[in-house]
């Protein structure tokens, strides 16, 4: 075994350990090899100071011609591999990173599924359960910010409360970054998004309800407190992610819950929370409220300033784009299209997969051969003219179709 300083790490080392309290490293897995130019990233921004690698599994540090002493590798070559992950920016394109995705997606449901049943069942659920799932939800959106969010809003096979946790804890560290928090805070931020609903799963089980959207209004708003509850018992839940998740139902005008705070007296993670979740909520809908276009619900939201506050709200549109990926929008030629990628270079001109057009004289869809388009390089040759309106154009059923799409506009940029 070889300790060395984190400076000295390179890519194709086996980490042996890392040195430190757990909740400042990165990584949840104990011994693994550091493959990944984003993990390395991650590792040399964290609190980390000392590593211990084995040479024997993996690449070795390189050694000075004169001594035996631990030296760095070549500091150009370290600087180009870790700019490859630089925070809130794409390292890899969305159609490679849709591919990890949607592994992630799928491991990360069936540990949330498993949590939230144990939770159910009255297990305390502890920060190291939810660690391993925060970091590579983070590791992702360090590859690219747009994938694993863009993935869950054209994916209709999760669970509506543990979509709902992946969902917000994506948002909350895609909207961390955007802010230039630090990857710690980042993460704990993410933590946030993840439990701060863990105390509906148990008292849907104690009302004898499947579905926590069917708990009676008074009950529903208990889970704030009573999940504060459980993440004391727990033992290892931070203080600012506890505070996170008791804020994220308070409002900037003391109008929200359990305490009735306002302004400024509500923490940063709580304004945070308060703004992912709501977004969420309105992009999925409830028993009681249509799904709204993505691109609609980030209207709703900046509409009440009084409510959320303005500067996460625009920071989140930085994070998920004017139009997100799934957003349906009508094009200046008459065409329809729904939302695919980003343009990092203007958030306001995405790439979109066109499907149809619509008809002039009777204002319906008419189906078309499918095609993607990135306006923000078409020099003009189409633009977004609108939100469409998925009711009024009787278009198919959502979910189906953003998946069907979505699958189309990852296979042309695969063929290219």
């Amino acid at each position: 075994m070889r300790r060395i300083r984190t400076d000295q790490v390179e890519l194709g080392m086996y980490i042996h350990r890392l040195e430190g309290n757990w909740f400042r490293h990165p990584f949840w897995k104990a011994r693994f090899v550091l493959d990944d130019p984003a993990r390395l990233r991650a590792l040399r921004d964290s609190a980390v100071e000392w590593v211990l690698i084995d040479p024997t599994q993996g690449r070795d540090v390189e050694m000075a011609a004169n001594d035996r002493t631990p030296v760095a590798g070549s500091p150009k070559l370290s600087r180009a591999i870790a700019g490859a992950a630089m925070a809130g920016r794409r390292a890899v394109d969305l159609s490679q990173e849709m591919l990890r995705a949607e592994r992630l997606a799928r491991q990360a449901g069936k540990a949330v599924n498993r949590l939230f049943l144990e939770a159910r069942l009255g297990k305390l659920v502890a920060a190291s359960d939810v660690a391993p799932v925060v970091d590579e939800i983070y590791l992702s959106i360090q590859r690219n910010i747009y994938a694993f969010n863009g993935l869950l809003q054209c994916q209709s096979d999760q669970v509506h409360l543990y979509r709902h946790a992946l969902a917000v804890a994506a948002l909350m560290v895609a909207l961390a970054q955007r802010l230039g928090l630090a990857p710690a805070a980042t993460r704990a931020a993410g933590m946030v998004g993840m439990m701060m609903d863990i105390a509906l799963a148990q008292l849907s089980a104690e009302v004898g309800v499947a579905d926590y959207r069917d708990l009676p209004p008074a009950v529903a708003k208990g889970h704030v407190l009573f999940g504060q509850t459980l993440m004391r018992a727990a033992g290892d839940i931070p203080p600012d992610v506890q505070t996170g998740c008791l804020h994220h139902h308070e409002r900037l005008d003391g109008s929200g819950y359990p305490n009735g705070l306002s302004g400024a007296t509500i923490g940063l993670f709580g304004r945070m929370a308060a703004v992912c979740d709501s977004y969420d909520q309105l992009v999925t809908g409830t028993p009681d409220t249509p799904a709204l276009d993505p691109a609609r619900a980030l209207g709703v939201i900046a509409a009440q300033p009084h409510l959320f506050d303005a500067m996460i709200a625009a920071r989140l549109v930085e994070a998920v784009g004017v139009y997100p990926i799934g957003s349906f929008v009508r094009l200046r030629s008459g065409r329809l299209a729904m939302v695919v990628d980003q343009d990092e270079a203007d958030v306001a001109l995405p790439t979109v997969r066109i499907f149809a057009s619509i008809d002039v004289a009777g204002g319906a869809m008419v189906p078309c051969r499918q095609a993607t388009l990135a306006l923000g390089q078409c020099y003009g040759e189409d633009a977004i003219a609108g939100i469409a309106d998925a009711a009024e154009l009787r278009l198919p059923p959502l979910d189906r179709l953003r998946e069907e799409l979505m699958a189309g506009a990852l296979r042309a940029a695969n063929r290219a």
